[in-house]
């Protein structure tokens, strides 16, 4: 196939990858055949994935809106994926002009076209980083000016975490993570969680190992004990239709079917 422009040079176009299946389901326009074809069998399998998918992407907005409203200017989203309309330094400077937003993701196509997108905002970084090296990610000069100057820093782990295997130590990597944040930091973590749909569980984990990022689903509990050290805000770790709604009515009659499990903690 031809290459485009915006894709690195001796990127694998024949194997599906995590983030850009997500832009497919998001209605994006920046993936390829075997992502595309390995969404399309997915949601024969689990025909709500869409719905899904989208319910992550408005609990996002929900959830970068309730800090900003807090006060935050400074946040660090780690897994951003490729950029779609409602990006965070898009929400949180509607109520925070001089919002200041990292990226970070380890996916080729997302860095390289979110450095396309904001090359001309200074306020806003994109790095070339792994979650599962903290250390490594936040050795790089953009993570540590931005934690640096000592202002709270909201930390966004959003549809990225069920991707860090056990034997990668999720729990050690948020420490890590904690222990660098300034005092009044925040994290906004979404999950993808085994209660909701039990029956469909295995099945998509099974299509996610032939991605460079297969996926671990993980119980409420498990997903509770991320938050050590942070204080949950209300409602708590909810499904993704329960965190703060806009409205009632959007909570539906079956949260749990947007089996991703979301919630705010802030330190001390």
């Amino acid at each position: 196939m031809r290459r485009p422009s915006w894709v690195p040079e001796g990127m694998d176009l024949d194997r599906p990858a995590a983030a850009r299946v997500y832009d497919y389901y998001l209605g994006g326009s920046h993936n390829f055949a075997a992502d595309r074809e390995m969404a399309r069998k997915a949601i024969e399998l689990w025909p709500d994935l869409p719905l899904i998918m989208r319910a992550n992407r408005a609990f996002l907005r929900r959830a970068v809106t309730f800090l900003a409203q807090q006060g935050f200017t400074r946040f660090l989203d780690i897994g951003s994926g490729i950029p779609t309309f409602g990006a965070v330094h898009e929400v949180a400077r509607e109520f925070q002009p001089d919002s200041r937003v990292v990226y970070v993701d380890k996916d080729p196509v997302a860095v390289a076209h979110s450095r396309l997108l904001l090359e001309d905002d200074k306020a806003c970084a994109v790095v070339d980083a792994d979650l599962t090296d903290p250390q490594d990610l936040l050795s790089r000069p953009e993570v540590a000016e931005l934690l640096g100057a000592g202002e709270p820093v909201a930390l966004l782990l959003v549809a990225v975490l069920h991707f860090v295997t056990d034997e990668q130590d999720p729990e050690g990597i948020l420490a890590t993570l904690r222990d660098a944040l300034p005092p009044g930091s925040a994290l906004a973590i979404c999950h993808a969680s085994l209660e909701g749909r039990p029956d469909q569980a295995e099945t998509h984990q099974a299509l996610y190992r032939r991605t460079p990022t297969p996926m671990k689903m993980r119980s409420a509990e498990r997903i509770n004990r991320f938050f050590e050290g942070f204080e949950l805000v209300e409602p708590g770790v909810v499904y993704l239709p329960q965190w703060r709604p806009e409205e009632p009515a959007a909570v539906g009659e079956h949260p749990e079917r947007m089996v991703g499990l979301v919630g705010v903690g802030l330190l001390p």
